[in-house]
């Protein structure tokens, strides 16, 4: 346990790698301290014995010049009683001990292998010199104690050999050999000592080292580093993260700064996690669709709250067997596909739900893979289109009964293309009321219904009126027929389209224009006293001329040629007058052709007035004129305006004589005729001083056959004809208030996009 914490800390690692590192080196260092020591003091102990050897030599030199023995032994006993020389002996070339200080050995013969004799003897031939390190040999005493040896050669110098003494030749270079023993007892005493005191100061170092390097570490690195960890194990189980204050300035102060940094971050970032896992999480539960996962196995492994509301819990189901109730794999089924292949794919399913009843649905299913991109799952998303499949149902009952509807409805329906007036769907009635077969009528123009000389004045009105109350088309058969239309924008097929609805008026329009002409033959027996007496002058004074002409005939009389002149002339011009109020009689008296065209207001007032004018007059009834002047046109039928004009002065007429019947009224008797126009509308007004309109009655002024005249006196169609010729193009007639206390009528009508 304790060996695997210290494999799983980097802090005891380090602390442990860097003091056995320290240890290493400190020993090192003291080895390497003490190893030097050592060497130097062996090294100045071979010094000085040579330095002693070379002494002895340079002492025993002169006494074996002298072959003096005794001065010999003398010189190498002083010298021996120094406290650290052990033995001084001299060898002859044959290996015997010929002097010593210790006086036993004299005589003594060491053999060749022996280790004093076998250091130099070792080589052939035995060199005349050696180093130093080479002659010195470390030996032990009897109690153990180390001893340092150096052997000395001692040379065949010069003097030596021609003396009478010595019997060496020439050419003998050693003569024999000093070897000089010294003790170590004190040299190794001051190395143990110098050992012990740098172990001691090794370790102290080493001790204090490591402490500085634990508490360093500890303090610097594994406090900080445990910070670390334990707000790393926070930021990992979810909790907040903290700052942490490190409080160095240092790298580990910047890695915590760096670390702060990183825990907002990520702890940030893991909220953003959580709740984008909670938003993933609950978009699968709460999307709409079906969500279910599929292992290779075709069970359900995972599922959303729609799919459960659907088909119940999979329980370890197939998805055949939850989806379908079915007790084998579909014959064509996507999810297979997908394990096949790894792609997406989708199809449209039928089957029943948790309760048993019938549902729909689009299944697109995509794989799911492993790390290696395996495909070990498949996500299918089902779209419930029961509700949708019962609305097709629906929508196909609808349409049935739309087109039956559409098909059934008397009037001919039009829809039509907004920008070039195309047919482009029709019912089963506009192929009765025209004539043209249904393929025929799609992808002709609107426009080619209305007569030649009047398609360019409804154009514009077909596209911006909301309803023409009257208009004329051709059939196929070139028969006019008089239609109402009533046009609605929409759009179809993605197109802006108007709905036209025309209806066949022609046999309602015949009926009333009976009316009209009935009611026109009323109001010329009723000016026929006027039309009389302005036929009459122009027919007295015709009489006139052909009186004078007949006595100037009978008598022979010259007729002076101005006379002449000025006679035909007024036959001509009271002719034109009687013929002028013929032919007005006449265009009055005619059933109208319902032509639409353009009209100018003022004339049609004027033409009307000029008309009636006459019974205005005997009626002693003065009549005054506000007309604006340049008024717009607007598209009706001259002649049926007329009438209505008429029918308003009629009216205007028969009031004024009513509140002044048995009094002059002299000013007051008098009718006023006003014509305007606003930005939309062109209007005049008819207004009279008569008895006027009583509040109980406004609302039935335009009823059919309503009249407040004496019975014989009135019809009660006169403003119910007109209300209806004004409604045919588009206008209006209402009752007005006004400065007297008559009755006043005001008619507008739309502008026309045209001009005269």
């Amino acid at each position: 346990m304790l060996f695997k914490r210290f494999r799983e800390s980097l802090i005891a690692k380090m602390i442990l790698s860097g003091g056995v590192t320290l240890l290493l080196c400190i020993f090192l260092w003291a080895g390497f301290n003490v190893y030097f020591y050592k060497r130097n003091v062996v090294t100045g102990v071979m010094s000085d014995i040579e330095l002693v050897s070379d002494t002895i030599l340079l002492a025993l030199h002169y006494a074996m010049m002298l072959d003096s023995e005794e001065d010999i032994k003398e010189n190498i006993n002083n010298i021996a009683k120094q406290e650290e020389i052990r033995t001084i002996r001299v060898y002859n070339k044959q290996g015997r001990i010929v002097f010593s200080n210790a006086p036993g050995e004299v005589g003594t013969l060491i053999t060749m292998d022996s280790p004093e004799c076998w250091t130099c003897h070792q080589y052939t031939p035995t060199p005349p010199a050696m180093p130093l390190n080479e002659r010195t040999r470390m030996l032990e005493d009897p109690d153990g104690n180390q001893l340092m040896a150096i052997m000395t050669p001692i040379a065949n110098s010069e003097g030596c050999s021609p003396g009478p003494c010595h019997v060496h030749g020439e050419d003998e270079q050693i003569l024999g050999l000093l070897d000089v023993t010294v003790s170590m007892t004190e040299k190794n005493a001051m190395i143990r000592m110098f050992q012990r005191a740098n172990m001691g100061i090794s370790l102290l170092v080493f001790a204090a080292t490591f402490l500085a390097l634990f508490t360093f570490t500890f303090k610097f690195i594994y406090r900080p580093i445990k910070r670390f960890i334990s707000a790393t194990r926070h930021i990992s189980g979810g909790e907040s993260f903290t700052d942490i204050d490190i409080g160095q300035v240092d790298e580990i102060g910047t890695l915590g700064e760096a670390f702060n940094v990183m825990g907002r971050r990520v702890t940030e970032k893991h909220r953003e996690l959580m709740e984008q896992r909670e938003e993933f999480r609950n978009l699968f539960d709460n999307v709409p669709c079906l969500v279910s996962v599929v292992d290779t196995d075709y069970r359900v492994i995972r599922h959303n709250g729609a799919y459960e509301r659907h088909f119940g819990l999979p329980q370890g189901k197939r998805c055949w067997q939850i989806n379908k109730g079915r007790l084998e794999k579909c014959e064509a089924c996507p999810v297979d596909n997908t394990f096949r292949d790894g792609l997406s794919h989708m199809s449209e399913e039928s089957g029943l739900s948790k309760e048993g009843n019938p549902i729909h649905w689009i299944v697109y299913t995509s794989p799911v893979r492993d790390k290696e991109g395996k495909v070990v799952a498949a996500m299918e998303m089902m779209i419930d289109i029961t509700r949708r499949k019962e609305l097709e149902s629906k929508l196909a009952a609808s349409e049935h009964r739309y087109h039956a509807i559409f098909d059934s409805i008397p009037s001919a329906v039009f829809v039509l293309d907004l920008e070039t007036l195309e047919i482009l769907h029709c019912n089963e009635s506009a192929q009765d009321i025209y004539g043209w077969t249904l393929d025929e009528l799609r992808g002709r123009s609107f426009m080619q219904f209305f007569r030649e000389g009047e398609a360019a004045d409804w154009e514009a009105p077909l596209r911006t009126w909301p309803e023409i109350e009257l208009c004329t088309h051709v059939t196929r058969s070139g028969d006019p027929i008089f239609a109402v239309v009533r046009i609605s924008p929409t759009r179809f097929e993605d197109r802006d389209t108007l709905i036209v609805t025309c209806t066949d008026v022609t046999k309602k329009t015949e009926a009333e224009q009976q009316l009209i002409q009935a009611s026109k033959m009323t109001t010329l027996g009723e000016m026929s006293t006027g039309v009389a007496h302005e036929l009459n002058q122009p027919l007295t004074i015709l009489k006139a001329i052909a009186n004078l002409l007949s006595r100037k005939v009978a008598t022979k009389s010259p007729l002076d040629p101005e006379i002449m002149e000025e006679m035909a002339s007024g036959i001509n011009t009271h002719v034109d007058r009687a013929a002028k109020i013929i032919e007005h009689m006449r265009d009055f008296g005619r059933k109208s052709d319902l032509k639409t065209m353009p009209v100018q207001i003022n004339e049609v007032l004027e033409r009307g007035f000029e008309f009636f004018s006459r019974q205005l007059e005997v009626h002693n009834i003065n009549v005054v004129w506000e007309l604006e002047p340049d008024l717009p046109v607007i598209l009706a039928d001259s002649n049926r305006l007329e009438q209505v004009v008429i029918n308003l002065l009629l009216n205007a007429r028969d009031a004024i004589e009513e509140r002044w019947k048995g009094e002059g009224g002299g000013a007051d008797k008098r009718i006023h005729i006003t014509s305007f126009s606003t930005e939309d509308a062109i209007a005049f007004r008819v207004c009279d001083t008569g008895a006027g309109i009583p509040d109980s009655i406004r609302e039935r002024l335009f009823e059919p056959f309503f009249t407040t005249k004496n019975v014989g006196k009135g019809t009660g169609l006169g403003l119910s004809i007109s209300y209806g010729i004004v409604s045919d193009y588009g206008g209006d007639i209402r009752a007005v208030p006004w400065e007297a206390e008559g009755a006043c009528f005001e008619i507008s009508f739309p502008r026309a996009e045209c001009e005269l």
